[in-house]
């Protein structure tokens, strides 16, 4: 399909796999640290705002080094599971996943922790009279205000994953089929002189952005107009 290899099919499916899965699991798994970080008065919140906030200064090699070193056979996190049995988490999938989450952490934390801040304290308050449950305040009248917050959280922790290369390239390596992605892929062309190969898969990687954030703005438009009604 238009000179793309089946290699080069796969890599493309594989992005798009990590960017959905790391994307979905991140912000679920961000969404209370942003709460907590949109409520708390800790005056230590600064040094979790500046973790959140790293991978934003961080050169990519370097996060992906020291993940590298982390999920390896003699790394903390691949040591243990390899003495309990399981494989280390270096040069695969779920390595790649993990990383990608690290990485694009603050691109989920901030949008909804400013979401979750602008909805301020009172509309919790006026649900709580109601005798509504902080459970129930939070998936009945947080989330909703919120959507415009998640909608970005998930647009930008996709995009930053769809296009990633140096981290993944550190901690997954370049395996076909397994955690060669789109943007090594292009990469492998470039170095072999096959431009051809590289200019199809590049052009696919920008009709996908291009219908992505078209898909967005379209939901975001509708929002604003739901909003207004």
């Amino acid at each position: 399909m238009f000179g793309l290899t089946a290699a080069d099919l796969t890599a493309y499916w594989i992005t798009l796999k990590l960017a959905t899965v790391g994307t979905v699991v991140l912000v679920v798994l961000a969404t209370p640290l942003a709460w907590w970080l949109a409520r708390t008065k800790w005056k230590g919140r600064i040094v979790v705002e500046t973790l959140v906030a790293l991978p934003l200064v961080m050169p990519p090699t370097v996060m992906g080094f020291y993940l590298l070193v982390l999920f390896g056979p003699h790394g903390w996190v691949g040591g243990l599971l390899e003495s309990l049995g399981y494989r280390h988490l270096a040069f695969t999938f779920t390595g790649i996943v993990i990383g990608s989450m690290f990485f694009s952490l603050p691109f989920v934390v901030h949008p909804l922790q400013n979401a979750f801040a602008s909805t301020g304290i009172r509309v919790s308050e006026v649900a709580n009279t109601l005798r509504a449950s902080p459970w129930d305040r939070f998936v009945s009248v947080i989330l909703p205000l919120s959507r415009r917050g998640f909608l970005s959280a998930f647009v930008l922790s996709f995009a930053h994953t769809f296009g990633e290369f140096g981290m993944i390239l550190m901690i997954g390596g370049s395996i076909p089929g397994a955690t060669k992605v789109a943007s090594i892929a292009i990469y492998d062309h470039v170095e072999t002189m096959n431009y051809g190969a590289a200019h199809s898969l590049s052009l696919l990687l920008v009709a996908s952005s291009f219908i992505l954030l078209m898909l967005i703005f379209a939901l975001n438009r509708r929002y604003k107009v739901a909003g207004m009604a």
